[in-house]
Formats: C-alpha cells, structure tokens, sequence
C-alpha cells in the first residue's frame, strides 16, 4: 500500500473513531496500548517505569476502564516510543511482509538503525545499477584479489584497476614512502582521493582495494555505496604462504610473532570485511576453482 493510500485510510479511520461511544473509544485505546506494548517487548511494569504512570492506572487503561488523562497519555505514548496520532490511530491493513520488517525494526537496537538504514540505501536505490557496475575486491594480502580481479575484468571487458598502484601513480611514491612521510592518516587521506577520483573517471571496472580501506569508516563507506564489494579471503596460513611464495618477505622481516598479527588483524576487521555485499573463500582452492565459484556466486546474486 503506497503513502497516500495509507494516510487516506488512517484519516477515514481516525473519523470513524469520533463516531462511537466513549466507552468503545476506551476498549479501542486499551486494546492499542497492550498491541504496541507487546509489540515492543515490553512488560506493563516497564511502560509504567517508563511512563511513570502507575502499573494499575496502566492496567485500567488496557482493559478499557481507564479515563486517562492527555498529559498521562502522552507520556505512555513516549514510553512506546510512538506520537499520540499513532497511539489513536487504528492499524491499517499491511501485507505480511511488511509486518515482518516492522517486528524486525521494533526489536533492532538502536545503534543498528543506521547500518539498516545504509544497507536499504544502497541495495535497493534507483542507482544500484549504477552501484554493480563497478565491481570492488577487497581482504588482506594473498586472499587472491588481484589474480581473480584481473581475470574477472578480462571476461567483463572492463579495466582492472589495483588501488595501490593508483595511489603510488598519484604520489609518485612507494607505498612505505606514504606513509613514513604522512603517517597512517595521511595515507588514508591520499586512499580517499585516489579513489574518488577512479570511481569519477570508471563507470565500469573491477578493482583491487587495500585490506586497510576498512578501517576508515568515511573512506569505507564511500566504497561500499559507490562498488559492488567482495570479501576475498582465506586462512591466516595461507594468506601468509601466498604472499611468501610471491618473494615478498616484508611480513615476515624482524617479526617472530607475524602468523599471531595476521590472526589478530584478520579477527578485527572481519565485522567489518562481512559488511561487503559478497564473501568469497579461498581456502584451499586452485585459481580455476576460485574464479569459478567466484562467477557462479556473482550470478546468483544479481538475478
């Protein structure tokens, strides 16, 4: 039922209500009360709390005996979080998807509104076509990010772009010059810019993005609105052999306790990684059969 349809069933409804007997208006208001108490989860010794109306003012008013006062009521009305048209307005008839999603709603932590509220922005938005045109690989060294993204972007026809090297082009610096220069804010700050500017220029691509673009919210953010994103990722052993076997050393240079760093690492950022539209392990798989699954899954997920 779209907006209008629904504020003009309200209104006819809200009429109605003006046309009954008192005592009927009383078991009507009772009857919503206990509906969006127990809607919420909240026992009428809450609400009371809440409310500080008492418990037994509270139970009256349920049972449709109770002639509540407005000042009484609007705090009732507070405790359940809801405003006093609300409170008098009867439930307009919703299919029972939508009931399921206001159940849902009603139970979420605050907190996580706003992680809801992004995901329903991006996922369902008149630019999500735009959003799966550009396809972004992100997770640690050695998941396979940019052997899969180069081969992905190859069967797309689109470029393949690896953000790190987009950065040191930008700089004209190594990456270990950046940030011995500008520090670890400084490097995010360049990340930000650098990507902006890709996702400008690349109406299509397939990127590779440094396992770190998560730990800068705004940065992140911009990622995951702007690309379809994809966790690429594997055990912590493997990650290590893979970046190994490529002859690169760095990780393991100086530093007896690098498997239990990865490990660390990997455990703090993977609330963040799973924020990615799509998970893709690596684990024990050949290149073929990464890519593979990696096709299958991109498939399933966009009919």
């Amino acid at each position: 039922m779209n907006t209008s349809a629904t504020t003009n069933s309200q209104t006819s409804s809200l009429h109605r209500l003006t046309q009954i007997t008192d005592g009927d208006f009383l078991l009507f208001l009772g009857k919503r009360v206990r509906h969006l108490r127990n809607l919420r989860g909240m026992t009428r010794k809450v609400v009371a709390r809440d409310s500080a109306v008492s418990e037994r003012h509270l139970a009256q008013l349920e049972s449709g005996e109770g002639n509540i006062s407005i000042v009484l009521l609007r705090r009732i009305a507070a405790a359940l979080n809801v405003s006093l048209v609300e409170l008098f307005a009867p439930e307009v008839e919703e299919s029972a998807e939508k009931q399921v999603i206001h159940r849902f709603l009603e139970r979420l932590p605050h907190h996580r509104l706003e992680d809801v509220v992004f995901r329903l922005m991006r996922d369902f938005s008149p630019g999500e076509k735009v959003r799966r045109k550009r396809i972004a690989l992100i997770g640690l060294r050695g998941a396979g990010k940019s052997t899969l993204g180069s081969k992905l972007a190859l069967e797309m026809r689109v470029p393949f772009i690896e953000l790190d090297g987009e950065i040191k082009k930008d700089t004209g610096m190594p990456l270990g010059e950046i940030f011995s220069l500008y520090g670890q804010s400084g490097y995010r700050a360049i990340e930000r810019r650098t990507l902006t500017r890709v996702l400008t220029e690349q109406e299509c691509a397939v990127l590779s993005v440094g396992g770190g673009v998560v730990s800068e919210k705004e940065t992140f953010d911009y990622l995951l609105s702007h690309c379809y994103t994809i966790w690429v990722k594997a055990q912590p052993e493997e990650h290590m052999s893979r970046v190994l076997a490529q002859g690169d050393f760095r990780a393991m240079a100086g530093n007896d306790q690098a498997m239990e760093d990865l490990r660390r690492i990997l455990e703090a950022r993977e609330p963040l990684y799973r924020q990615a539209d799509m998970e893709l392990d690596t684990s024990g798989s050949t290149v073929d059969q990464s890519f593979s699954r990696l096709k299958t899954t991109l498939q399933a997920n966009w009919q």
